[in-house]
C-alpha cells in the first residue's frame, strides 16, 4: 500500500514526496515519514495521501478505506474520457 501511496502522490502532484540526492539523506527522510504536499491539491487528496504514506503499516489506510475516501468516491473526469487509453494508438495513427 505504501508503494502505491507514493505512485498516487506522484499522479497527484507531479513529483515524488521524498526526493534527496544523498542516499543516506533519503533514507532518513523516508523513515522520519515527513512529505509536504503542494498548496494546488485537494484537501480531499490531501487528506488521502496523508492516510496512505503513513510509516506504521496498521494505522495505514487498507484498500477498503481508500475506496470508502471522499477523494476516491468524488466523480473524475478521465483525461481520456471518450475513448479511454489504447496501446499503441498514436503508432496507428500514422498508418494508412
Amino acid at each position: 500500500m505504501w508503494s502505491c501511496g507514493i505512485i498516487l502522490f506522484a499522479l497527484i502532484c507531479g513529483f515524488l514526496p521524498f526526493e534527496d540526492p544523498d542516499t543516506t539523506e533519503l533514507y532518513k527522510k523516508i523513515l522520519i515519514g515527513k512529505f509536504s504536499i503542494p498548496g494546488f491539491i485537494s484537501q480531499e487528496a490531501r487528506d488521502l495521501l496523508k492516510q496512505i504514506l503513513v510509516g506504521d503499516p496498521e494505522k495505514r489506510y487498507k484498500p477498503a478505506d481508500i475506496r470508502a475516501h471522499t477523494w476516491f468516491q468524488s466523480k473524475h473526469t478521465p483525461v481520456c474520457a471518450e475513448k479511454g487509453i489504447f496501446i499503441g494508438f498514436s503508432h496507428m495513427l500514422y498508418e494508412e
